[in-house]
């Protein structure tokens, strides 16, 4: 799949991509003028859109969609309505279809108490298998929950044990057209599945959906329509259409307050990941988010912090952070073009910027020139790393410093963080945020919040220091990796 280009000083007003990771175009409602409805889509930004299969048939539609439109992609899978249907020929023929290069996930499947069209005890058990194919070939689940009006939680409480008792899905998965409140999504996102939010987001002001959606971490929402079933407000009682996804799209940034184009972003981000839908885009020196610019100028780093998003994907907000060599001066000034469209650009990216300390002078001293403001973030090594205070230079190429500072004493950095220099490196941070103050330089430090750093301690530290602090998200801490196993 080739996407356009994630921004490299590109105009702000650029359309938002925009993907729909559930709909069913296969089906009948679309006969007689399916072409039309997929250029509308194109027309209005979607440019990923995952099929859903229900049935072997549907599931043989899908692909042969998918094999007509490079945007489109199929999946493959036994609505819980018809679980009475899984047989082991079934399941073979499912499992072929499957091996499809077209075929990016298995389902819809999963449990409906709502209609009940097939015994709850045959849908367990049709789950459970496709859930165990899914593991076999490495794919994501797309997983429908619904319960009876009177059984809230039903469904989805025996959906997340069935999940649990198979181990899956391995690679991950989506809950559509997510049914439960915002404790049921954080349940979901520990098991690192995704939330599927389509129309009913558009239905009310506040309510469910409306926490939901707020309280979920951007990384984990998909945008999707369900089409032609669901449509958003100002359609309800039409038929739905992947278009319309532009409204759930402009509904989820609404609630999150940011903007359309970084919502549209990150959610196709996430699908591609999701997914994994082959990405031709280039690497991203210069990345857009919100009002400000980031530079990627390196991916290698001094520090093994364990939660580091760039140890679970090549990308973040829908861009590909991971270099396939590091920029030279010349590329990196041409990748931001005007600087004073940013209220700032910030050397940040996939790596520790101060390890190029030169690139950070000689291209912040030349958007300063220019009008820019500029941050520089860093662990604080710099010092460190050339083997000399570099505070006082800094003050020639950035207008502030943010240091990621994640604790309050050397034990738990070393513990957290793995540093390169070792237990000393606490000190030299400390220090590093001193100099910079004494250079008058601007200085704010954050931290992540994961269980083994306390807060309040680093509160406190930050207070001493005379700096403010932000406190970062850390999400589910993920598995410790071997010393020396981060990505190059």
């Amino acid at each position: 799949m080739t996407l356009p280009e994630p921004s490299r000083g590109a105009p702000r007003e650029a359309p938002p991509l925009l993907s729909d990771t559930h709909v069913h175009l296969n089906l009948d409602r679309f006969e007689d003028d399916r072409e039309a409805v997929i250029h509308r889509a194109s027309d209005a930004g979607v440019r990923l859109f995952v099929n859903v299969g229900f049935d072997l048939d549907t599931s043989r539609e899908s692909i042969a969609l998918a094999e007509r439109h490079q945007s489109i992609y199929a999946s493959v899978g036994l609505h819980p309505h018809d679980s009475a249907k899984l047989d082991d020929a079934f399941l073979e023929e499912l499992e072929q279809l499957a091996a499809h290069p077209r075929v990016v996930a298995i389902g819809e499947t999963g449990l409906d108490y709502y209609r009940d069209l097939s015994p709850r005890d045959d849908q367990r058990r049709a789950f459970r298998e496709q859930i165990r194919l899914a593991n076999s070939l490495e794919l994501p689940l797309i997983v429908h929950s619904r319960d009876a009006k009177d059984e809230r939680g039903g469904a989805l409480a025996d959906v997340l044990e069935i999940v649990d008792d198979e181990g899956g899905g391995a690679a991950g998965g989506v809950m559509h057209c997510f049914p439960g409140d915002v404790e049921h999504a954080k349940a979901v996102v520990a098991r690192g599945f995704h939330v599927g939010i389509g129309g009913p987001v558009t239905y009310s002001t506040r309510g469910r959906l409306f926490e939901v959606v707020k309280g979920v971490p951007a990384n984990r929402l998909l945008l999707e329509t369900d089409a032609p079933w669901l449509p958003p407000a100002p359609h309800r009682g039409e038929r739905n259409e992947p278009a319309h996804v532009a409204l759930v799209a402009a509904r989820l940034a609404e609630i999150r307050e940011m903007s359309l184009t970084d919502l549209a972003r990150i959610t196709i981000g996430n699908a591609i990941k999701l997914f994994r839908i082959p990405d031709a885009s280039r690497p991203s020196i210069a990345y857009e988010m919100g009002e400000n610019l980031y530079l990627n100028i390196t991916n290698r780093c001094t520090n093994e912090c364990y939660f580091c998003v760039r140890y679970e994907s090549d990308t973040l907000w829908g861009y590909n952070l991971r270099l396939d060599h590091e920029p030279a001066v010349d590329e990196v000034l041409e990748a931001v073009g005007d600087p004073t469209r940013y209220r700032e650009v910030v050397f940040c990216g996939y790596g520790e910027p101060t390890v190029r300390l030169d690139v950070v002078l000689e291209v912040g001293e030349r958007l300063r020139e220019l009008g820019g403001k500029v941050r520089l973030d860093t662990n604080g090594h710099g010092s460190l790393i050339w083997n000399r205070n570099v505070a006082p230079e800094l003050v020639r190429a950035v207008d502030a410093v943010s240091v990621s500072l994640n604790a309050a004493d050397a034990a738990t950095y070393e513990s957290v963080c793995g540093p390169k220099f070792g237990l000393a490196t606490f000190d030299h941070v400390v220090g590093f945020i001193q100099e910079c103050l004494k250079a008058r330089l601007p200085v704010s430090v954050s931290v992540v919040d994961v269980p083994e750093i306390d807060l309040g301690e680093v509160q406190e530290l930050a207070r001493g220091l005379g700096v403010p602090l932000r406190v970062r998200g850390g999400g589910v801490p993920r598995r410790r990796r071997a010393r020396g196993s981060q990505p190059a």
